[in-house]
């Protein structure tokens, strides 16, 4: 029998994944940007980033002179990338990097690279020298926007620096803790990542005095698309999507122009189409025919370290309690402050002073509350007093059959609450789909227990909205007769629903209401509530990543 010397064996130990440079380049401009995009795998393509692909195709060459780009690899570097600029002249190789941008100015006022760029030309040199065995005596950073080119020479200590830059960034890449905000405030107006990261937003949260920056999209002007009437088939054409309703032309929507697919009763949709919209992180949700929320296409990618960071922050029962006494305090409150608006009307303000008055004092206990299940009960009291007060702000002018008379669900027994349910089930789709996209696991929640339906963390989050966007526009709606009691309702004996024609409508004055501006009572600046949507979601995640303060804010004026 032959004998195996184990001492002879080499043991290969596992290789590091190499870096992209262009990470490399992200980690010395901002290394939280850096665990974003390596660690948390959020990237976002602004129209900063498409135009500045590929600029070196617009420059006018010079005669006898010639482009190259090359995708190179080194494992022993620990890098990977490809170099898009390439000249080779006077026998010399050198890498180029085109920026759109200004250069930086040192006190003489003379250009400079910065140093992130510098970082990333260096990178790409030691790169070409690593792997294809040649000496790279410098690289070239051309900025476009002063016509500027700075030569940036390739020495010992240029090396050095990217090999213990690569070093910096392999170990932030394997910490579980999100870097904190940098410094100059400057650089994040630039970033693409702003609306992700919400530095203004982290600053406030540890400097009360802030005053913050909007570089949170102020809208989202995509369309939702609901398909209403069963037997519509969703499919996809090209960069479209095609939806074919019975008896009807069939209608063709950019993908452009969407950021939700909601599709309600028996429509259909295409396994093409699904593909489709979750490449383009298009939301799709699914309501039932007598206006239940069903489920959401759920397709997140990268978002592990997230849910890893919400389930520790929500394994502690005494965090969860705190966020859950902010939740039942920012409901509360909107549903007094909403009462109060019909003080204004003529012979209901003795009875909604009561009602008023009682719930600010049992929202005084809030505070004091032990425990979750406390905190239902002070919910449940609080909740009592404004839907047994809901009455007095309905106009003395609405019909019979509108009117309200207490909360009925599952099934709604009134018109009034099949408006009421129609609207939460739409709240909590919007709801959904906001926790989808920033990435958390909507099953892991702080308040809510797991129901049959929808997900704890949705029915937490909902909380904040039901006033402001469902509560209001139904009676508002209501109170303007915009609903007819015979058309837009079908009473099934004791349950009443809406009818396609009244979901139809209800969609529209939601989707309107959803296009409204608010002022964010914290950050001060306004939104419409399509953002304020995805934005609450965020501040929420702030919660347990040491930045909280904002979350549960929202409150009616």
């Amino acid at each position: 029998m032959q004998t195996i010397d184990l001492e002879s064996i080499n043991i290969l130990q596992p290789t590091p994944e190499t870096l992209r440079v262009c990470s490399l380049h992200a980690f010395a401009y901002c290394p939280r940007l850096f665990y974003l995009e390596e660690v948390e795998e959020l990237y976002t393509q602004d129209a900063a980033v498409f135009a500045g692909r590929r600029l070196h195709e617009a420059i006018e060459l010079e005669d006898g002179e010639e482009w190259q780009d090359l995708y190179l690899e080194d494992e022993l570097l620990g890098l990977r990338g490809r170099v898009d600029a390439l000249r080779t002249r006077e026998g010399k190789t050198i890498p180029y990097e085109h920026k759109r941008g200004r250069c930086y100015r040192d006190e003489q006022k003379n250009p400079q690279a910065w140093e992130s760029d510098k970082l990333q030309v260096l990178a790409y040199c030691c790169l070409l020298e690593a792997a294809l065995g040649v000496t790279i005596v410098e690289g070239r950073i051309r900025y476009h926007a002063d016509n500027v080119l700075i030569h940036v020479p390739l020495d010992d200590s240029g090396r050095q620096w990217v090999r213990e830059m690569i070093q910096a960034a392999r170990e932030l890449k394997q910490s579980p803790y999100r870097p904190p905000v940098i410094n100059n405030e400057h650089l994040c107006s630039r970033c693409s990542l702003a609306a992700v990261c919400l530095p203004e937003e982290a600053r406030l949260a540890h400097n009360k005095e802030w005053h913050p920056v909007r570089l949170f999209p102020a809208d989202d002007e995509r369309e939702v698309i609901h398909v209403l009437e069963p037997g519509t088939r969703v499919g996809r054409t090209g960069e479209q999507l095609k939806i074919s309703r019975r008896n009807e032309k069939e209608e063709k929507v950019s993908i452009q122009q969407v950021s939700q697919v909601v599709l309600h009763s028996f429509s259909q949709i295409s396994t093409q189409a699904l593909h489709f919209l979750a490449a383009k992180d298009v939301g799709v949700h699914f309501v039932s025919g007598g206006g239940r929320y069903v489920g959401s296409l759920d397709c997140r990618n990268g978002s592990v370290q997230r849910r890893i960071r919400q389930y520790r922050g929500l394994s502690e029962g005494d965090f969860c309690l705190v966020l859950a006494r902010k939740l039942v305090s920012c409901r509360g409150e909107g549903q007094r402050k909403f009462l109060m608006r019909g003080k204004r009307r003529k012979g209901t303000a003795g009875e909604l002073d009561k009602a008023i008055g009682q719930m600010k004092a049992v929202l005084k206990q809030v505070p004091k509350a032990e425990s979750l299940d406390s905190l239902l009960g002070i919910e449940g009291k609080v909740a009592a007093l404004y839907f047994g007060a809901l009455p007095g702000l309905l106009g003395a002018d609405v019909p019979a059959e509108l009117r309200f008379s207490g909360r009925n669900r599952r099934p709604p027994k009134d018109r009034f609450n099949a408006l009421l349910s129609f609207g939460y089930a739409l709240l909590i789709k919007d709801v959904m789909n906001g926790i989808l996209t920033v990435g958390l696991e909507p099953a892991l929640g702080f308040y809510h227990q797991p129901r049959t339906q929808a997900p704890p963390l949705a029915l937490d989050l909902m909380e904040v909205f039901r006033v402001p966007l469902v509560d209001m526009t139904v009676v508002t709606a209501v109170n303007r007769q915009q609903w007819d009691v015979q058309g837009d309702f079908e009473v099934r004996g004791e349950q009443v629903w809406l009818s396609e024609e009244g979901r139809r409508k209800f969609i529209r004055l939601y989707e309107q209401r959803k296009g409204e501006m608010w002022k964010h009572p914290v950050t001060g600046y306004s939104l419409t509530y399509r953002r304020l949507l995805e934005l609450e979601v965020r501040l929420l995640e702030k919660e347990w990543s040491g930045e909280g303060g904002l979350f549960g804010r929202l409150i009616v004026r």
